[in-house]
């Protein structure tokens, strides 16, 4: 069924604990919008989320590249030397005939991620630039399909359980990539928490507002 007027759903949001619906109104920089019901933060604006946003996201940038260009782990096991990269997981996993697995790896563990952040970067960069209106619309909107695909955070997690298991039997030695990638994924979860796609679609609004 088609919406008489389709453009009035700009105005209206939802909450994410209680699924109550509000009219959105403008608020003063620095504050907040809070639900009703729960009490629950629907947006926040923040004039300043355009440099926190672009400073985070080309440190996290960063701080990927280490990760991915550098060993994670070195495994000492009876005189053999063994270096796991994250290009290497998935590489051999292809090498072993896991095709659609090594597939999921690279999308996940490694092109989502850097497409997440590299459209983050361009995003608050054109924000603080004050161009590309149309652009950042379509920016944000693959970044709201893409961002529940990056699973670094769990790579993460899995490979601290399997140096638990292995920590009895060979010497291990953690690499920059491994601190690196650490730091990635706390960079990844703070975002995430802080930094929602609604309050930079409020931002966005708000900047190309007031360009007119």
């Amino acid at each position: 069924m088609k919406l008489e007027n389709e453009d009035a759903l700009d105005h209206l949001i939802i909450c994410d604990q209680c699924r109550t619906l509000h009219e959105e109104i403008p608020i003063e920089d620095g504050t907040k919008a809070c639900c009703i019901k729960c009490g629950n933060v629907l947006y926040r604006y923040d004039s300043r989320l355009t440099d926190h946003g672009l400073a985070l996201s080309l440190t996290a940038l960063i701080f990927f590249a280490v990760a991915n260009f550098f060993p994670v782990v070195q495994i000492e096991l009876l005189g053999n030397e063994q270096f796991i990269t994250i290009p290497r997981t998935f590489l051999s996993l292809f090498e072993n005939g896991f095709y659609f697995v090594g597939f999921m790896c690279a999308v996940v563990l490694f092109l989502f991620p850097l497409a997440i952040f590299a459209l983050l970067v361009l995003l608050f960069l054109l924000l603080k630039l004050k161009k590309g209106e149309d652009l950042s619309r379509r920016l944000l909107v693959w970044l709201s399909y893409m961002k529940p695909w990056s699973m670094n955070d769990i790579f993460l997690i899995s490979i601290l359980v399997a140096l638990v298991k292995l920590i009895g039997y060979a010497q291990i030695h953690m690499g920059i990539a491994f601190w690196a990638l650490a730091m990635f994924v706390l960079l990844d979860i703070y975002m995430t928490k802080h930094i929602k796609l609604n309050e930079i679609w409020m931002l966005r609004k708000q900047i190309f507002a007031e360009k007119q």
